[in-house]
C-alpha cells in the first residue's frame, strides 16, 4: 500500500462526498505514509474552512442598495449624453447640409421671383403659360396621338 498514494483519491472530489470505503482506505494509508497523512489533514482542514465560510452570512452596508442605484443612474445619464453626441457627430454634417439646402431653396422661391420684372419681351418669348398648356386643349388637337406615334416608330423599324 506504500506504492499507491491517496493524493489522487483526495483530489477526485470533496471530502464529504467520498464513500466510507474510500475514507477507510485513506485513513489506513495515511497512518503509514507521512506525505499522504499531511495531505489528508490539509483536505480535512479545507473542508472544515469551507463549511464555516458557507455558514457565515454577509450583510451589505445599510446604504449599499442606494449607492448602487445612484451609480447606475449616473452611468445611464452619461450613456445617454454619449449617445446624443455620437449621433450628432455622425449626422451633424448631413443635418447642416439639409438646413443649408432648405435655406437656399427658400431664397430661390421667395426672394428671387419677387425681383424679376415681366416685360413685353419676356411675354413674347414665353407664349404658353402652365394654365394654357393644362386647361386649353383646343390648340393641341392637331397633334398626333400616342397610338399614331408608336405605329410610326414600329413601321420604321420593320422597313429596315
Amino acid at each position: 500500500m506504500k506504492d499507491k498514494h491517496i493524493i489522487n483519491l483526495l483530489e477526485s472530489g470533496p471530502l464529504a462526498e467520498l464513500s466510507e470505503s474510500d475514507l477507510s482506505e485513506i485513513r489506513a494509508h495515511a497512518a503509514e505514509c507521512a506525505g499522504c497523512h499531511q495531505a489528508f489533514e490539509a483536505a480535512q482542514i479545507a473542508a472544515l474552512l469551507l463549511k464555516e465560510r458557507i455558514a457565515e452570512t454577509f450583510e451589505p452596508s445599510p446604504f449599499f442598495h442606494t449607492r448602487v442605484m445612484a451609480t447606475l443612474r449616473e452611468r445611464q445619464a452619461a450613456n445617454e449624453q454619449w449617445a446624443w453626441s455620437r449621433m450628432w457627430r455622425a449626422a451633424g454634417a448631413l443635418a447642416s447640409s439639409m438646413v443649408a439646402t432648405v435655406a437656399a431653396l427658400a431664397v430661390l422661391t421667395f426672394v428671387i421671383p419677387g425681383q424679376t420684372t415681366i416685360t413685353s419681351e419676356t411675354t413674347a418669348l414665353s407664349a404658353y403659360s402652365a394654365e394654357e398648356v393644362i386647361l386649353n386643349h383646343s390648340e393641341f388637337d392637331d397633334q398626333a396621338s400616342d397610338g399614331q406615334v408608336l405605329t410610326t416608330l414600329y413601321e420604321a423599324e420593320d422597313d429596315r
